[in-house]
């Protein structure tokens, strides 16, 4: 739908009614609403801008709707949100992916997100700097100690 359009509907319907619309409408396409957006409906401000922003760059993306749908399924799997991976395969496997790129895109994402955790681990190992700076001293009071009065 055109933008001006869309936002013109809103105005026109109000932003409760326009917002109860558009979960309606991914109920139909998608079997059930996200639970971010069913959260952000209680405001409807932040859904529709939230669903807005999502719909512009879908809307003026020139990438392939499956391969938009194969690249936010990697990155809920590197982010390790089981919501966001179920949600993006299901629109994956309707834009028509293969459960086979499906499979490439969760390993290839689960390789950067490992590459991530141990690049970051050994800057701080290789740093050479105290990584706490003594906020995690181990020899501190503990719980134990002041129950014990010691």
């Amino acid at each position: 739908m055109e933008f001006e359009k869309l936002l013109k509907d809103i105005a026109d319907i109000g932003k409760e009614e326009f917002a109860e619309g558009w979960l309606d409408e991914i109920e139909k396409e998608s079997g059930k609403v996200p639970l971010i957006f069913q959260r952000m409906s209680k405001r409807p401000e932040v859904l529709l801008s939230h669903l807005l922003y999502k719909g512009a760059i879908a809307d003026t993306s020139t990438i392939d709707p499956k391969f938009v749908e194969l690249i936010s399924l990697a990155v809920g799997a590197a982010l390790n949100c089981k919501h966001c991976t179920e949600y993006h395969m299901r629109a994956a496997l309707k834009k028509g992916a293969t459960k086979d790129e499906i499979l490439e895109v969760v390993l290839i994402a689960g390789s950067l997100a490992q590459a991530s955790v141990l690049a970051d681990a050994y800057r701080v190992i290789d740093s050479g700097e105290e990584p706490c700076e003594g906020a995690c001293d181990l020899n501190g009071i503990s719980i134990k100690n002041k129950v014990n009065g010691d």
